[in-house]
């Protein structure tokens, strides 16, 4: 696999024609009447009630643009990558992790033609030459309240400490590799937040390994939200959104806040899809303030647009991640330093999630 990075000046170029663009440009949101009439979409994300939410934020966009839109997934990359090898890609529109756009930016992901999408609304620095954010969400840590009725869990310290609090923890085993999960194992194996850079892979790894006997791997978001529905695990790491799916189908489960991590998904567009316009049309839709208002009402996961107000009930503003007291307790990984290690990250990642 080729490492493929951004430069500074490349991002900055194409950041700065977005903006000129816009001044005559689209309007986030905005979709005209019939544009899309007699097309058809495919839209893939990770399913549950991500994708549902998703989904539904589309239905104004449906409406007016006249298009036909298809739902499928989950998201892999080796789908992606047979797809667009073989010139044949049914995927239109794609939401990814974090890395993904990144590192295959260019080659399985097409660069974004910015003249076409509005993304002044979008926080700063969340968007890439391939890639626009989908949302912003956390990964944090919720524990059996009937394992800990008192005193239970209160920090990562505590999720690494089998000891202190012996039992199950649940942790993401999918393929792709995510940087911050050797960030926290290295942090609380007494590496110093400001040694933590360049980043001893294995020693996290092994950080890991040496908790072998206690941990779960899940693989998708519906398996780790059914792991806290059914109480098979003590503890599990989850995306913040299964963690408020979980409690409210009942789960027993209290939420760890401090020192979340701050993720977002990326909506992106695989090289050679058939309709570029369409697909670019798609994202402008999804990035409207109604749109992500909806989003973020139906999932919990927080809008990418500063416009955007969801009014929600108290369990899902519980877990919205763009509060001045979530901030405070936030954890922002090095995403840049996992691009540029993109490759051995995931060998060394594949070895652990083998049992190696």
């Amino acid at each position: 696999m080729k490492l493929k990075t951004l430069t500074g000046l490349s991002l900055a170029l194409s950041l700065g024609l977005a903006v000129q663009a816009q001044a005559e440009g689209p309007v986030a949101g905005e979709t005209a009447e019939g544009s899309l009439a007699g097309k058809t979409l495919t839209f893939v994300s990770y399913g549950g009630i991500y994708q549902d939410g998703q989904v539904a934020a589309l239905e104004d966009f449906v409406a007016k643009s006249g298009v036909t839109l298809l739902s499928d997934g989950p998201t892999e990359l080796a789908k992606i990558q047979a797809q667009v090898e073989s010139g044949n890609v049914m995927w239109d529109v794609v939401d990814t992790g974090d890395y993904m756009p990144y590192v295959h930016c260019g080659t399985l992901f097409q660069k974004l033609d910015f003249s076409k999408l509005d993304i002044s609304k979008v926080p700063e620095g969340q968007v890439g030459e391939c890639s626009v954010p989908a949302m912003n969400y956390a990964v944090m840590f919720l524990y059996n309240k009937e394992k800990w009725p008192e005193n239970g869990p209160t920090s990562w310290a505590d999720f690494f400490d089998t000891e202190k609090f012996p039992g199950t923890r649940g942790i993401p085993g999918y393929a792709e590799a995510e940087g911050y999960m050797i960030e926290l194992a290295l942090l609380n194996d007494g590496v110093a937040k400001a040694d933590l850079f360049p980043a001893d892979i294995d020693r996290g790894l092994n950080k890991w390994r040496s908790m072998r006997d206690d941990l779960v791997l899940w693989t998708t978001g519906a398996e780790s939200q059914q792991m806290m529905e059914s109480g098979e695990v003590d503890m599990v790491m989850v995306w913040s959104g299964r963690g408020k799916g979980a409690l409210e189908n009942g789960a027993n489960y209290q939420p760890v806040w401090q020192d979340w991590v701050v993720v977002k998904d990326q909506m992106t567009i695989p090289t050679g899809v058939k309709d570029v316009d369409a697909a670019h049309a798609l994202i402008n839709a999804y990035l409207g303030a109604a749109a992500q208002t909806k989003m973020a009402e139906d999932t919990s996961y927080s809008p990418i647009n500063i416009d955007a107000k969801p009014q929600v009930d108290e369990l899902t503003a519980s877990f919205m991640t763009n509060t001045p007291e979530k901030q405070a307790m936030a954890y922002n990984q090095n995403v840049q330093y996992w691009v540029d290690n993109y490759d051995v990250l995931s060998e060394k990642w594949a070895e652990f999630i083998a049992g190696n």
